[in-house]
């Protein structure tokens, strides 16, 4: 119901404001806009996202069949029980859910986007098989969800990328901070969802979350002694490195197992284009409505408005430049990505604002399209609370990365 009112909403929005454009401001162009807009994110759905995964779907759900065959998700699933069935009570000991999501989850903290999507709707695909009621999202699924709109990540690899390319000095100026700010997002995520399902916090899911915090903050103030190049190439290799490795272990693994390896990729990765053709109708009704919502103008007006009433309430707005990054992430990744780019080249990558922009894209995840993505692989129609809380937990992402941002880029 929710994602139906959110779609409706978007067209109805954009029509308003093109139909007030058209009328107030004499705009002759804004409906063939909108209408060119439609077509070409209704083809670049198919032909941009849906083919790409489709490659991408294919290889690692062939990789997946291999490691479930060796028994290696089982053991993962096994050796983070403890902490995964705290987080994920509905879902039976040793469930081959347990082992997709860190799967995902590990993919997703590594920057490596292409792995994670195919971990990730694998597990949702196992989480659906113990759903009763196969239309309406479980608890499980939407803790699930919710992380993984939460985007955390502690190598981020493509942002320090861009910020190459716009010609940044400080290209990894950013590294901790969009850490910092995704570890927030994170928690919160968990917090809000854990908050609303009355999950039960002993010592034992405070120890694991604790661990997980010193293990992280160890990485950063390892990686905060680094010198800029240094970051760079540490950045650059490590995720990299460590899918190469995960592929060639699954392999090896493999063949220790006696698993006819290149039979088992081919039997998982027969599914890999089913799943995509399953999707790819909800990514073009859902990546259509945003760009017609972007292209309407209705995200600049919320953007203006936002601005407004920071400043007259008296707070320092100089963030409000990058806001238009924070704003569309939740709805469009491409899209906060090319809000992101158009900040660094008007304001440079290493001002205040390019940085804060640069931390706005690497502090969360595309809510909308997730759900989009995840639900409509496995067929739920009733999200329940998932968008609510996935948003609640941008916000407060969003928050932390402008106090972050104040800290570490505003000097004297």
């Amino acid at each position: 119901m929710a994602l139906n009112i959110v779609w409706i909403a978007f067209f109805v929005i954009a029509f308003v404001i093109a139909l007030a454009k058209f009328i107030f401001l004499n705009d002759t162009d804004i409906f063939k806009t909108l209408v060119d807009g439609m077509f070409d994110s209704a083809k670049g759905a198919v032909i941009d996202v849906g083919f790409p995964l489709a490659g991408t779907m294919i290889f690692f759900l062939g990789l997946m069949n291999i490691a479930e065959k060796a028994g290696a998700i089982g053991r993962l699933a096994r050796l983070l029980n403890p902490f995964m069935k705290r987080l994920f009570p509905e879902v039976p000991d040793n469930h081959p859910a347990m082992g997709q999501m860190v799967m995902n989850f590990s993919a997703n903290m590594l920057g490596l986007d292409n792995a994670a999507t195919p971990f990730g709707l694998k597990a949702m695909d196992s989480l659906q098989s113990i759903n009763p009621e196969k239309e309406k999202a479980t608890h499980a699924q939407i803790m699930f969800l919710v992380l993984h709109t939460s985007g955390l990540t502690i190598i981020p690899l493509s942002i320090i990328t861009y910020r190459i390319a716009a010609g940044s000095t400080e290209p990894a100026s950013v590294f901790i901070p969009c850490v910092l700010a995704t570890i927030c997002t994170t928690l919160a995520s968990i917090l809000v969802v854990s908050f609303w399902q009355k999950l039960k916090w002993d010592g034992v899911l405070f120890a694991w979350i604790g661990a997980l915090a010193l293990l992280v903050g160890g990485l950063l103030f390892w990686v905060s002694g680094m010198d800029a190049a240094q970051k760079n190439v540490f950045s650059k290799v490590t995720g990299n490195m460590l899918l190469l490795m995960i592929v060639v272990g699954i392999i090896i693994g493999g063949v220790w197992k006696k698993v006819q390896v290149f039979d088992a990729f081919i039997e998982g990765a027969k599914g890999g284009f089913d799943v995509v053709l399953k999707i790819i109708p909800y990514l073009v009704g859902m990546l259509v409505a945003i760009r017609v919502f972007r292209d309407s103008g209705a995200l600049t007006y919320v953007v203006d408005v936002l601005a407004g009433l920071i400043q007259a309430a008296g707070v320092n707005a100089d963030f409000t430049a990058a806001l238009p990054v924070a704003i569309m992430k939740p709805f469009s990744g491409s899209g906060a990505r090319g809000l992101m780019l158009d900040v660094l080249k008007v304001h440079g990558p290493d001002s205040f604002v390019g940085q804060l922009a640069s931390t706005f894209q690497g502090s969360a995840d595309t809510t909308f399209y997730i759900i989009a993505l995840y639900f409509g692989s496995v067929g739920i129609k009733k999200v329940r609370y998932a968008i609510w809380a996935g948003l609640l937990a941008d916000f407060i992402g969003v928050i932390a990365a402008i106090i972050i941002g104040y800290v570490f880029f505003v000097h004297g």
